[in-house]
């Protein structure tokens, strides 16, 4: 489709989640609960955070999507992933992955390869380092930061090698981003350098997409919706704050997601395709 089409598909996704205001179960890290717990109000869904192994099945069942965060792991919480994620999986209910620190340290590689083996991940959301090593490949990262990209080593074909490693949609975040579901791979410019001030912009990301894909059944499409408007917010916060800093922006980047539209994003959505299998 041309970049027309696209936008006219992707812009109204946001109307959707304000309209149904879907339930997004967060078994996430406890560093970011509330800030993804009120960046999801804002844009108009209901965040829940369970990880108890005693309720989380139950709670993955009926939820609109579930986001598998690896910020803080500890035995119980993998397993409590685990057990959710299969029961998403029973009931249709998208599954979202934040592979956080994957390859930091052994304990997070072998525990990412675990959750990708047992369960069946919709959509995948991290830095390069992070999904690097969730193909194998050794990218340089500084506890949950990514480094500088290698010589020779591209992004947006390693959002599309993870999809297609993985059978699923791939964002990898940075000062562009870039989403594959290893056939079309698309880059997708916003946010602003301040946002690695504020603790949780990734993760709370994670959690946005899996918003959009409880009301949009093309993970493709919904990622490329999600990465778009919280891009425009960021950078409308930003503009906003500059001279102050970061915690200015923090909240006022709560505003601007509340505020986004359907119209924000055909004005000002950045996106391009870089790449599709046949041409």
């Amino acid at each position: 489709m041309d970049m027309n089409d696209l936008l006219h598909k992707v812009a109204p996704i946001i109307d959707r989640i304000r309209l149904s205001g879907p339930l997004i179960h967060n078994i996430t890290n406890e560093v970011v609960t509330n800030f993804t717990a009120n960046g999801l109000l804002a844009l108009g869904a209901s965040p829940v955070m369970a990880s108890a192994l005693e309720e989380v099945a139950d709670m993955a069942r009926v939820s609109g999507a579930l986001v598998l965060n690896m910020g803080t792991l500890n035995g119980s919480t993998v397993e409590a992933m685990i057990a959710a994620a299969a029961s998403a999986n029973e009931a249709g209910v998208p599954v979202m992955f934040d592979p956080v620190a994957a390859g930091a340290t052994p304990f997070r590689a072998e525990t990412a390869q675990r959750i990708l083996n047992a369960v069946k991940i919709d959509f995948i959301r991290g830095n390069a380092a992070e999904v690097a090593n969730l193909i194998g490949e050794e990218w340089e990262i500084k506890g949950v930061d990514a480094g500088a990209v290698p010589e020779g080593k591209d992004p947006a074909v390693l959002a599309a090698r993870a999809a297609s490693r993985w059978n699923t949609v791939v964002a990898v975040s940075g000062p562009e981003d870039f989403i594959s579901d290893g056939r079309t791979t698309y880059a997708i410019r916003g946010g602003h350098p301040i946002m690695t001030k504020v603790t949780g912009t990734g993760c709370l990301l994670t959690s946005v997409i899996g918003a959009y894909c409880a009301v949009e059944r093309d993970y493709l499409l919904a990622g490329v919706s999600a990465l778009a408007g919280y891009g425009i917010a960021a950078k409308r916060a930003a503009g906003l704050t500059e001279q102050n800093g970061p915690g200015s922006f923090q909240i006022e980047f709560l505003n601007q997601l509340y505020k986004l539209t359907a119209d924000s994003v055909m004005q000002e959505a950045d996106i391009r395709i870089i790449g599709r299998e046949n041409g």
